[in-house]
């Protein structure tokens, strides 16, 4: 019996007695595992070998893990530094804590995405609290990563195990093990004798031009054999929506909006007609600049006009806030909290001059703010910001207009749900169902623009508007049930590379 070289390595180095691994027939052989495999399978397909598969899964620590394992998960760190801080007593100050428990860069927002998820304590409002009940020593994920360290086996269940691949604190591997036993017919072919055919295993310009590829023998290929995985590059899940999006909304008429990230509180709150002790508008709740702190260019007549608005009101029945307003306040600098910061520069005329309606602008641009991390928070996203000028809009208006904008991805069950803010009156909230959860989530807001907010900035007609969350949106159409799943440094990379955005 004739068979390729490779082919008769493998059957004389395997054993009718036990089974043995393509890495030890490789090793035995000199020859690549890739080699071996194929030749095991012709032969299996000859009866001459058995090949069984099983799949084997390991589990490693990564190099973050591994830190963590050493030094303590953040979460861990960041209550033992509330315990000692008196957290456990009295909230204490959030920014005190996370400088006494030595946490750094992302290990902060590590810790503070899952301090409350574990039941530490709470953190609001710029403050913390400490469980003192609670029981570092029983966490199921620090005991993980130790037994990881003492005996190289996890001890904890598949939840666990879950939570810890997601954090990118252990990879799991699973890998095919393939052995290989001689069967009867090939224990008699081999006592008969076998010997090597001379194959060609690729065709070369000599072969082609002499001829002699019409007498060779050509081994043959195994399209079925292992091959290595490659994993390329693709445009972010969010890239994608944030596209998509675009284009509806320039198919529904509408202009793009472009503007600073970091602006004067100014423009992204006093425009709004929001009261400058409003809560949302402390340290606590926003993000300001060091250096430089202060914007110089505004435009007066338009700051006499808004400060005449919040102290004054707007009409014969307005009274405005009777609360302090404090012009250096106004020019103080900050991230962005929403990017409605875009439509009063845009309404007032500051950005492209004066617009007469009808009008439609939006934006698909980042905001930031200093709210809790969890599975629909982030400390920064992107905000689907859109407003329409024309004369006599109503509320059936702008519910038709997101009817039209959702029902472009295949979502029509949008819910809304009455609202309060100090810049649009009637305002109202929107929800969409989750399709894996069944959950309602809230997807954004919007409203009429108040008067006192327009009548400043020049703008006669009516306008309605709304901050939509391009993040939940996402959610919506990939099926992504955590917000940290789709971008920051909890972000699920495996989902990223295979969620498809579907409209």
């Amino acid at each position: 019996m004739q068979l390729p070289e490779s082919q008769v390595a493998v059957l004389e180095a395997a054993s009718a007695d036990e089974a043995t691994s393509v890495d030890a027939l490789a090793a035995a052989t000199d020859l690549p595992p890739e080699t071996v495999t194929g030749a095991a399978f012709e032969l299996e397909e000859d009866g001459l070998v058995a090949v069984a598969e099983r799949v084997d899964e390991t589990v490693a620590l990564t190099e973050e893990g591994r830190e963590y394992a050493a030094d303590g998960l953040p979460e861990v760190r960041l209550y033992e530094a509330a315990l000692e801080a008196g957290a456990d007593a009295d909230p204490v100050s959030m920014g005190r804590v996370i400088g006494a428990s030595g946490l750094e860069g992302a290990q902060i927002d590590i810790a503070l995405s899952n301090y409350a998820r574990k039941g530490y304590g709470t953190i609001d409002g710029g403050e913390i609290t400490a469980d003192p009940d609670a029981d570092p020593a029983a966490d199921a994920e620090a005991n993980a990563l130790e037994s990881l360290v003492a005996d190289g086996a996890l001890e904890g269940s598949d939840d666990v195990l879950d939570r810890l691949e997601r954090r990118d604190l252990v990879e799991i591997a699973e890998s095919t093990v393939r052995e290989v036993t001689l069967t009867e017919q090939g224990v008699t072919e081999l006592m008969a004798g076998v010997e090597t055919a001379e194959t060609v295993g690729q065709v070369t310009p000599e072969l082609l031009t002499s001829g002699e590829w019409e007498d060779v023998e050509f081994a043959e290929y195994n399209v079925e054999a292992d091959a290595e995985s490659v994993e390329g590059g693709r445009i972010h899940v969010l890239r994608e929506m944030s596209e998509r999006v675009k284009d509806v909304l320039v198919g529904m008429g509408f202009r793009e909006m472009d503007g600073p990230h970091a602006d004067a509180d100014f423009w992204i709150n006093d425009c709004l007609f929001m009261p400058q002790d409003h809560p949302a508008r402390t340290h606590w709740d926003r993000f300001a600049l060091e250096q430089p702190t202060h914007i110089d260019d505004l435009p007066e007549d338009l700051v006499e006009r808004v400060e005449r608005a919040h102290r004054e009101g707007v009409g014969e029945d307005g009274e405005g806030y009777h609360s302090p307003w404090d012009e250096d306040f106004a020019r103080a600098l900050a991230l962005r909290g929403h990017t409605t910061s875009l439509s009063t520069r845009y309404l007032s005329g500051a950005e492209i001059g004066e617009i007469e309606p009808p009008a439609r602008f939006f934006s698909v641009e980042k905001a930031y703010r200093n709210d809790t991390l969890d599975a629909t928070h982030l400390l920064e996203f992107y905000q689907i910001e859109g407003w329409v000028m024309a004369e006599d809009l109503s509320v059936r208006d702008l519910m038709g207009t997101f009817e039209e904008f959702y029902a472009q991805f295949g979502i029509e069950d949008i819910q809304f749900k009455p609202h309060y803010n100090p810049y649009t009156e009637p305002s109202f909230e929107l929800f969409g169902t989750h399709p894996t959860t069944g959950e309602l989530i809230e997807i954004g807001n919007s409203g009429i623009f108040r008067e006192e907010m327009l009548e400043p900035l020049g703008v006669e007609c009516d306008v309605m508007a709304w901050g939509l969350a391009l993040e939940r949106l996402a959610m919506l159409t990939t099926g992504a049930e955590d917000i940290r799943d789709l971008h920051g440094t909890l972000a699920d990379l495996e989902f990223l590379r295979n969620a498809e955005v579907t409209y």
